[in-house]
This record gives C-alpha cells, sequence and structure tokens, in this order.
C-alpha cells in the first residue's frame, strides 16, 4: 500500500511539479513579451519616426494607458481567456487551428473551413517573418544599451549583435534541454528586476498610475486620432510573443501559462511600462532610451548584460518555434520531408531541423547588417506581429462556433469587439509600409508561395504516381495467377507507399524485371493525422488485401504531426497471425521508391510554379533516415514523373 509520504502522492511535491513547469514555461514561452519592454517606449516616442508623437504629458498619459489595455485586450483576453480554450489535444498555435479546420473542411461545413484554413497558412507564413525578425530586433536592443552605458560604444553594437546572433545559431543543434533549466531563473530575475525599476520610476511620479484608467487611452484615441493611430504601429510591440504563448501550450499546459502571465509577467511588464511613462515625463529628454535609463549609472552594464541573456532567450523560443512550425508543415504535407533531429530523450517538442536553422541564421544576419538598429526594425516587427494576431483571433471564433456552437450573436460580439482592435493595429502598420512593413509581408508571401505549390505540387505527383504504379487490388490478383512464372526467396521484404490503392513502384519492378517474390511482403503506408500524436495501441492497422494465403499484407502506420514517425518500431507491434506468419525484422529488407521529377508539357500549374516545385524538391530529407530505417538494408529504386 503506497504511504502518504511518497513523493508522488504529497502535496508538496505536486506543488513542487507545478512550481516547476511555471518556471520553465517562464524560461521558454515568455521571453519575447517579456523583453518588448526594451523597446516598445523608444520606439512610440521615437523622433526619427515619419509619424513622430510629440513628448507631452497628454500624449505619455495616453500613450502608456493604449499599451496597458492592448496587454490586456489582446494577450490576457483573446490568448489567455479564450484562444488557449481551442486545443487540438492539448497542442496550441495556429498550426492546431488549421489542422482543426482542415478536419472539418473535408466533412460537411462547407468550403468555409478550407479558405479559412488557407488563410491559416498565411499566418503560419507570417510567423517564418517573425522568426527571423524577433532575434535581430530583440539582441539588438539589449546591446544598444552599451551607447548608454558609454557612447563610444555606439560602433560596437552592430558587429557585437552579429557575434551572439551567429553563437547562438551554432549551439542550436546541442539541443536546449542543457540551458533549458537555467532559462526559467534568469528570466524571473529578469522580471523581478524590469519590475523594481518600474517600481522606482513610478515612485518619482506615481500621477503616471492614473494611466491605468481606460479613459486615458479612449481620450488619446479620440482626442489626438492623427498621432494616435500612427502610435498604434510602435504600441503592437508591447504583445510581441502573444502567439508563443499560444503556441507552446502543448509544452507547458494552460494552466501553467495563465500563471506565470498573471502572476508575474503581465504586472512587472506594466510596472517597468508605467516607470518609463513616468521617466519621460520628469524629462523629455529620457525618450532616447528610457528603459535602460531607468537603472541608476552604477547598474546600466549589468542591465545590458541581463537583457542581453534575455533577449537571447527570446530568440531561443521563436528560433525552436520555428523548427516546430516548419516539422508540423512538412508534416501536414505543405514543405517537403526535412531532415530534423530530436535533440532530448524525454522532450519529444525539443528539436533541430539544420536548413530552417542555417536559413534564420543568414536571414538574421541580413536584417542585422541592413537595418542596423532596433527602431528601424520595429516598422517590420509590427506587421508580422499584427497579421499572425488577426488570423489567429479570426481562426478562433470559427472554432469556437464549430467546437462548441456557441450562439452567433454572443460570436459576432466578441468577434467585432477583438478583431477591430486587431484591424485597427493592422491598418496602423500599413502606413509603415514604405518604413519597412513591407519585409514580413514579403517573406509571408513567399514562404506561404512555396507552401501552397508543394501541397498543390505533391497532389499531381500522387495522381501521377496513382496512374503510373496502378491499382493494388488488381496487381494483386495478377500476381496470384502468374504465380508459376514468379520466383519466390526466404525473407521479409517490404515496401513503403503513399497509400493503400496504388502498387509500389520498387514492388511492380521488382516483379516485372527481376521475376522474384519475397516469402513475406509488407506494403507499407504512412498516414499524418491532424492531430499532435497518435496513441501506439492505434498506430497500426493490417490489411490481408482479400487473401491469407499468399503472404501479402498492406500496413497502415499512423503518426501525429508532432510524432517522430519510426518504421521498425511501428512494424514490430504488429501481430504475426495478421501478417500471415511471422515477420523476419531483424533480416527485413526495405524498398523504397525514389521520383526524379521532370517539367511536363500538362497543364498542371503554371510554369514557374513547376520551376519552384522541383527547386524546392531538391531540400527533400532522405527517407530511410526520416523513417528511421536501417541503411544497410534499404533498396532504392528509381523513376520519373513529369509535372
Amino acid at each position: 500500500m503506497a504511504s502518504k509520504q511518497e513523493p508522488g502522492h504529497h502535496p508538496g511535491a505536486r506543488d513542487a511539479v507545478k512550481l516547476a513547469i511555471v518556471v520553465g514555461a517562464l524560461g521558454v514561452v515568455f521571453g519575447d513579451i517579456g523583453t518588448s519592454p526594451i523597446y516598445t517606449m523608444q520606439t512610440v516616442f521615437n523622433p526619427a519616426d515619419p509619424h513622430p508623437v510629440p513628448v507631452s504629458a497628454d500624449n505619455v498619459f495616453g500613450v502608456a494607458s493604449l499599451i496597458f489595455w492592448s496587454v490586456m485586450i489582446i494577450v490576457t483576453v483573446t490568448y489567455i481567456l479564450l484562444a488557449m480554450r481551442a486545443d487540438n489535444q492539448g497542442e496550441g498555435g495556429i498550426m492546431a487551428l488549421i489542422t482543426l479546420l482542415r478536419r472539418w473542411s473535408s466533412g460537411s461545413a462547407g468550403r468555409i473551413p478550407a479558405v479559412l484554413a488557407v488563410v491559416g497558412i498565411f499566418g503560419a507564413a507570417l510567423f517564418f517573418g517573425d522568426s527571423m525578425i524577433t532575434p535581430a530586433i530583440s539582441v539588438l536592443s539589449a546591446i544598444e544599451g552599451l551607447e548608454i552605458v558609454n557612447p563610444d560604444l555606439e560602433a560596437a553594437v552592430v558587429p557585437v549583435t552579429a557575434v551572439i546572433i551567429v553563437a547562438l545559431f551554432l549551439v542550436q543543434r546541442r539541443g536546449t534541454a542543457a540551458v533549458g533549466r537555467v532559462f526559467g531563473p534568469v528570466m524571473i530575475a529578469w522580471f523581478v528586476v524590469i519590475a523594481a525599476l518600474g517600481i522606482g520610476g513610478i515612485a518619482h511620479h506615481p500621477d503616471i498610475l492614473r494611466a491605468l484608467s481606460p479613459t486615458y487611452a479612449l481620450s488619446f484615441l479620440s482626442g489626438h486620432f492623427g498621432i494616435a493611430f500612427f502610435a498604434l504601429a510602435a504600441i503592437v510591440l508591447s504583445v510581441t510573443g502573444a502567439e508563443a504563448l499560444y503556441a507552446d501550450m502543448g509544452h507547458f499546459g494552460r494552466r501553467a501559462i495563465t500563471r506565470g502571465w498573471l502572476g508575474l509577467v503581465l504586472p512587472a511588464c506594466v510596472l517597468s511600462y508605467l516607470g518609463q511613462g513616468a521617466l519621460i515625463l520628469a524629462d523629455p529628454a529620457n525618450i532616447s532610451s528610457p528603459f535602460f535609463l531607468l537603472a541608476p549609472g552604477w547598474a546600466r552594464l549589468p542591465l545590458v548584460v541581463l537583457a542581453t541573456a534575455a533577449t537571447v532567450i527570446a530568440s531561443q523560443a521563436v528560433i525552436t518555434g520555428a523548427y516546430s512550425v516548419a516539422s508540423q508543415a512538412a508534416q501536414l504535407g505543405y514543405l517537403p520531408r526535412l531532415r530534423i533531429a530530436h535533440t532530448s530523450e524525454s522532450t519529444m517538442g525539443q528539436i533541430y531541423v539544420p536548413w530552417i536553422n542555417w536559413l534564420l541564421m543568414v536571414s538574421v544576419l541580413t536584417l542585422v547588417f541592413a537595418f542596423q538598429s532596433s527602431a528601424a526594425l520595429a516598422y517590420a516587427f509590427g506587421m508580422a506581429v499584427t497579421g499572425t494576431i488577426t488570423i489567429t483571433t479570426l481562426l478562433f471564433f470559427y472554432v469556437a462556433r464549430l467546437k462548441w456552437g456557441t450562439s452567433w450573436w454572443l460570436l459576432g460580439t466578441g468577434a467585432a469587439l477583438l478583431l477591430g482592435v486587431d484591424l485597427l493595429f493592422v491598418a496602423a502598420n500599413l502606413t509603415k509600409l514604405v518604413h519597412g512593413a513591407w519585409l514580413p509581408l514579403l517573406i509571408a508571401l513567399t514562404a506561404f508561395t512555396i507552401m501552397t505549390t508543394w501541397q498543390r505540387g505533391r497532389q499531381v505527383v500522387t495522381a501521377e504516381r496513382e496512374r503510373t504504379e496502378g491499382t493494388l487490388p488488381e496487381f494483386v490478383e495478377q500476381l496470384r495467377e502468374c504465380r508459376a512464372a514468379t520466383a519466390t526467396v526466404p525473407g521479409t521484404a517490404i515496401f513503403l507507399n503513399r497509400g493503400k490503392h496504388s502498387v509500389p513502384l520498387a514492388l511492380r519492378a521488382n516483379l516485372e524485371h527481376n521475376h522474384v517474390r519475397h516469402e513475406h511482403v509488407v506494403i507499407m503506408s504512412i498516414e499524418t493525422d491532424t492531430v499532435p500524436f497518435v496513441p501506439a495501441e492505434q498506430r497500426v492497422t493490417v490489411d490481408d488485401l482479400g487473401y491469407t494465403d499468399d503472404g501479402i499484407t498492406h500496413v497502415t502506420a499512423r503518426f501525429g504531426y508532432m510524432d517522430s514517425p519510426d518504421v521498425p518500431a511501428a512494424l514490430r507491434t504488429l501481430d504475426e497471425a495478421a501478417t500471415e506468419g511471422p515477420l523476419d525484422l531483424d533480416d527485413a529488407t526495405y524498398f523504397l521508391s525514389k521520383i526524379e521529377l521532370r517539367r511536363g508539357q500538362a497543364a498542371t500549374m503554371a510554369n514557374w510554379r513547376k520551376r519552384l516545385f522541383i527547386a524546392t524538391s531538391y531540400i527533400t530529407a532522405d527517407a530511410a533516415a526520416h523513417f528511421g530505417l536501417p541503411r544497410e538494408r534499404t533498396i532504392i529504386m528509381g523513376s520519373h514523373i513529369e509535372v
């Protein structure tokens, strides 16, 4: 009988586990939004802005109030209270909403889910732009603190930023497991410090607390709309990283993220913003760097070091987020199969995608050298953030209708209010289009075009393969009829195939050219479900294809879009009674069909999309490694298909 003092049953132990999850969430989830106070207020009052906000008491109160209520409406209401309740088996983020919509679009819900799923893919494409801009603007904003410590160090900002970014991407292949344990304590220290500095600023000008009233935000918008509207393009920086709260829900759970946000992150950020507002009220010259000027002179260099650590953590979070989005997109058929390395034996979500890593590094360094400052990048950042938030909000309300049957009047009222706020931010950022907001849109359009072209190309290739391969039932019948002309060799052969209805090219070629077949033939297809993980007991299903005495069976292995497809492990779960005898998996031979793509004359896609599809195919990862096949027992047989 278990004692009540056992760790697994002790209330204190359970509380410790919960606390550890919250600390872990603080280290991973809140890095981006938690470092926004470094550059948000400074960007709002930047005199070099094409639409500058004059420094006055009314404007400072209005901006501080708008920042507070933007954070409350977008982060606390839209994400914490609403969006995080819409999950796909515990997984959150825009990709989870897309998978739900894809599932429903195949039913009787009409074309709206399918259209919204395409909109969602554009939102995921915007996230790739966010993944490139976040490390650049975050690390730049932290290193710019050196200018406050010593103005002579201004020339060192860009080189030091570049060195840190290169180092950050070089260590990605080692995984985040080793350094992840220190992320939480560092971010706790960060939030405590910025809260303390904010309190210090408020103490010198406590009137700034009046900005917590929504009347200041509303009066600023109504009375100074010409100024407030353009200010929204910078105020949106206060909610950067909101999507990460939702996307990382599967790793930490809704409760841990909610507790971390309400218990520490929200109060710390609000205190920092109010403290900076108080500092600007005291002396308008402080708009140059209100975050770092909150600290006394002796503490500014340590604050720069702490800020650098916090922004590196923020960058780490968004980089690993890009790995996850790319991996999920590949599993769902929007990107080629990518080489993925799992960097943790215990945490499935910790992955490393080399191709994405080096693409991000080159992109981030290009942004650093091209823009040179966090203020210049801020306009680009806001467009990526507002676009993603608006699309997530739109998808959430449709999911809420389908999943919970929420009444139309309640749904319409909520959607009108929240989407109204989101679209106001989008409109404000569109005014910065020529000043950098074009960048995330260009990145998103490029990524969106690649993903939709790949999806369409796969459909064309699959249809052509099925036509070339022929139907599997007819092939099995032909094989039985000409059994005498085919030699049977001992052993097990496993042919990977895209589906259940067509014949693997490698199997057809082996029989037609070599006139041999193995004693046991397994035709195996891999299906990726629109769920994160598939339970082991639901992993495989077996079909004897109409006969129980011919040694040919079809196996369907189902994996979630966050599972790692391990074919040998899935085969070992089979019952020998279902496979018409025992399979010799230790010596089994695996057959793969390699397809060479060629541009054809058929009007399947525009010529430029055909070229793009073929070019994208070159980054496809090795199938044997992707499916966990033993390379020394894997045979690849080639063919070609025109698209």
